[in-house]
């Protein structure tokens, strides 16, 4: 039997209905030949610190910089049950060999090869790699499992991703939380890179300072042309006097005839910038909703980076333009053939084609699709008909006159053939989106040299310099896909900060931990954003370096750098920021909130110094210790002062079953606890107390 593992259930039941596996069983299914199990994210990830050594336990600079020898896993607690489920499939003695059919891309495979590892399998592995849900996709998938040993390479790519995060992740947060004493500063390979763009672009915002300039016009029979930029407002004004009631010529008119060639077809990262920007969605949500489709089979798989389709795909291509005007557009074809070929390029397709709608949309209610997904399909949809449309054309009019030496001119444009923009004025049409208008060039008056004007009439127009805009996440994402491009020549295999799959999650990171703040449509840092980024070296902040971090990941996956080499490269770093940085000033150390903060004792688990903090006391080694609560109470400062000094302390309001009481706490130690809250576990430590009740008064 083969066993097949997915990474969701739902993609499990949807391939188990495809090759038969229909017997349900506790966390797989069954049936000719074939077991499919899932996994549910990562079900295995790197283990913390604490896992290495009681050293490490402790947030300090002596214990840094933390480099595992060999490098430890731990089953996820909240997931343990699916992992104990795969486990034993993968040692069944039915089982003779196991199908990866995870996400086709770097992350599918590490949380694959991950719980295969840590299960001690040793069965040979198939490879699953599909870029549709569609059932003749997942046929065409099993006819043609490819030996996992092909994707060893990716696995390694996606293990020095992970174990980097980790290195620069987990270092440079406690070197610099440590050293700052106060927030915890979170240091990130590719997040912190992405918030000093934001921070650049906020100081060039702050900094700039606004400049009035003038423009004289002349106006005649609806034209209206203007000077170049004049700072200087009484020389504008003179300009306009001078030419008031004068004749003017038209001195050169020049006109162009040019093209506009139609949009590529979208990658994850241009579907998402252009869902921000016409419907106001985050890019986590445009990766959410795209793999909702995703999984319903109505588009092909979003995590790619890729704007073309494969040379073998035209008949698919062409049956999917049929379906979309069918089923997602009620617009009549426009007659001209779809230009299919310009789409399609095999040598820049890399793992998955581009993002494109399935067949499926001709047979699926679409009806019942949310309305948030739906957008997301007819943008996709609308692109493939843009993509494989006529190009638009247009004239382009510059116009120039002269007045007394003063040179005024004016442009104009007249569209001769729109192509595929009526596409894209059909899709804004239905879904009047939020996009600002663009400027419209007018078309002007048939303009001749020679031609003069009797008798003008003049005005000044006051203008303002504007300052640079700030990033929305459209802009953001275009930023992180061109972060040190210009550095790096055209044979770069991947430029720019992280993948197209995991910008969303570290642009929503940022907003968590309270460095960056959404306004509108506006991406802001904050003040503890903005502090983080003047402290942090360049090392850590700079696009370049994550941008070149990244290309080499792409390099290992292809067999052309090897993995030594990387995490060599990645920890000889991590070893230079810990001795570089070992002391700072007191001054500096006040800058989040550090310094100065009263002291209430000692932690009765690490020794650290616990300390009043904005949402009450804790301890300044972050090693897990709850001293700010007992019994599920809430402390006080006084409180948790008498608690940490052993004392007996009374606390009024302990919730019991029989409703509220008041008791004596007498602290005996410590205890670690553990519970489960939305799925996830969470883990500390706590007072361990007797209890005494007061004496009832007769």
């Amino acid at each position: 039997m083969q066993l097949v593992v997915t990474e969701k259930p739902s993609v499990a039941q949807a391939i188990a209905r495809v090759i038969g596996a229909g017997e349900r069983k506790d966390g797989y299914m069954e049936g000719n030949g074939y077991i499919v199990s899932w996994c549910i994210g990562h079900l295995v990830e790197l283990a913390q610190p604490d896992a290495y050594s009681d050293t490490w336990k402790k947030w300090s600079y002596e214990s840094l910089p933390m480099i595992p020898e060999e490098w430890q896993t731990e089953v996820k607690s909240d997931t343990a049950a699916q992992y104990k489920v795969l486990k034993g499939l993968m040692h069944d003695a039915r089982v003779d060999s196991v199908v990866c059919a995870t996400d086709a891309g770097r992350e599918g495979e590490l949380i694959f090869r991950l719980v295969y590892d840590q299960a001690g399998c040793g069965k040979p592995i198939k490879r699953l790699w599909i870029s549709s849900m569609e059932e003749s996709a997942i046929r065409e998938g099993f006819e043609n499992l490819l030996p996992g040993s092909d994707y060893d390479n990716l696995y390694h790519s996606a293990l020095c991703r992970q174990r980097a995060d980790w290195l620069v992740g987990l270092n440079g947060t406690r070197l610099f939380t440590v050293l700052y004493g106060g927030k915890v500063l979170k240091v990130g390979r590719v997040q912190t890179p992405t918030l000093a763009m934001l921070v650049e672009r906020e100081e060039k915002i702050r900094n700039f300072k606004k400049e009035p300039y003038y423009m004289a016009h002349i106006l005649m029979d609806g034209v209206d042309a203007a000077t170049e930029r004049i700072d200087d407002k009484a020389q504008a004004e003179g300009i306009a006097a001078a030419c008031k009631g004068k004749a003017v010529a038209v001195v050169s008119v020049t006109k162009e005839k040019k093209t506009i060639q139609p949009p590529k077809l979208y990658d994850l990262t241009t579907l998402q910038r252009d869902a921000n920007r016409l419907f106001g969605f985050t890019a986590k949500q445009t990766l959410e909703y795209t793999q909702s489709l995703y999984e319903k089979k109505l588009v092909t798989y979003p995590r790619t980076d890729s704007q073309y389709l494969s040379d073998d795909m035209e008949d698919t291509a062409r049956g999917v333009i049929g379906a979309i005007y069918k089923a997602v557009l009620f617009e009549e074809p426009s007659g001209a053939e779809p230009n299919v070929k310009r789409v399609m390029d095999s040598k820049k397709v890399t793992d998955h084609h581009a993002i494109i709608p399935t067949m499926e949309i001709a047979k699926a209610d679409l009806s019942a699709v949310p309305e948030t997904e739906m957008k997301i399909l007819s943008l996709a949809a609308n692109r493939l008909l843009c993509a494989t449309g006529e190009k638009h054309e247009y004239e382009t009019v510059k116009a120039e006159f002269r007045c007394n030496e003063t040179v005024f001119t004016v442009s104009g444009k007249s569209v001769t053939e729109n192509g595929w923009k009526d596409f894209e004025a059909a899709f804004r049409r239905s879904y009047k989106t939020v996009e600002d208008k663009e400027k419209e060039e007018k078309k002007l008056p048939e303009l001749a040299e020679g031609m003069t004007f009797e008798g003008v009439q003049t005005k000044v127009s006051e203008h303002f310099t504007q300052p640079p805009k700030h990033f929305t996440e459209d802009s953001l994402l275009s930023a992180m896909e061109r972060a040190g491009a210009e550095d790096m020549g055209d044979e770069v295999e991947r430029k720019g900060l992280g993948t197209p799959a995991t910008r969303a999650d570290v642009i929503e990171k940022l907003v968590k931990d309270g460095f960056v703040k959404r306004e509108k449509k506006q991406m802001i840092p904050t003040e503890d954003g903005v502090k983080l980024i003047t402290v942090l070296p360049d090392v850590v902040k700079s696009p370049k370096l994550t941008a070149d971090w990244e290309n080499a990941l792409t390099l290992v996956a292809k067999g052309e750098y090897s993995m030594q080499e990387f995490m060599g490269g990645i920890e000889d770093m991590v070893k230079e920021l810990v001795q570089t940085y070992n002391s700072i000033s007191d001054e500096q150390k006040s800058m989040f909130g550090g310094g100065a903060q009263e002291s209430l004792g000692k932690c009765p688990k690490c020794g650290g110094d616990v300390v009043k903090g904005k949402f009450g006391a804790y301890c300044k080694n972050k090693c897990g210790m709850n001293v700010s609560r007992a019994m599920g109470a809430a402390l006080t400062d006084s409180q948790v002062k008498s608690m940490l000094d052993g004392k007996k302390t009374l606390v009024k309001g302990l919730k019991g079953k029989k409703g509220s009481y008041d008791a004596y706490l007498i602290p005996e130690g410590i205890e670690d606890y553990s519970y489960n809250k939305d799925g996830k576990e969470v883990k500390g430590t706590q007072y361990k107390v007797r209890l005494e009740f007061p004496k009832k008064k007769k």
